[in-house]
């Protein structure tokens, strides 16, 4: 029984669906959007927003705290340098879904997730 289990399992194990979701946030800040399965972009939203609250905080550990999550430099200095201002005055909803429909090959429900502007 999954009670008070939280979030998906999306068919994977614990290493496997953590390394799939710092991919997937990794991703969204460098191209600003993403088209993936609804169930992917569901679990990310709220790990996206949780990157980009501590972006705001922009003090150094905040961003040591970010470097754990998204290894590539480039996207850190990115998060922290171009995606966090802009975000100042907002308290929160960062991200946006958008369902797609489904996929041809496997009829996998498929959604968009990008950063609101």
């Amino acid at each position: 029984m999954r009670h008070r289990m939280k979030g998906r399992q999306l068919s994977r194990t614990r290493s496997h669906r953590k390394a799939t979701l710092r991919n997937l946030a990794t991703s969204l800040f460098r191209h600003g959007r993403i088209e993936t399965t609804t169930a992917k972009a569901k679990e990310l939203r709220p790990f996206a927003e949780r990157l980009i609250t501590l972006a705001r905080r922009g003090d150094l550990h905040s961003r040591r705290l970010a470097a754990t999550k998204i290894s590539d430099r480039e996207v850190l200095g990115r998060l922290f340098d171009d995606i966090a201002p802009r975000y100042a005055e907002r308290p929160g909803g960062y991200t946006r879904v958008l369902k797609l429909g489904n996929r041809k090959g496997d009829a996998a429900e498929m959604s968009l997730i990008e950063l609101v502007s």
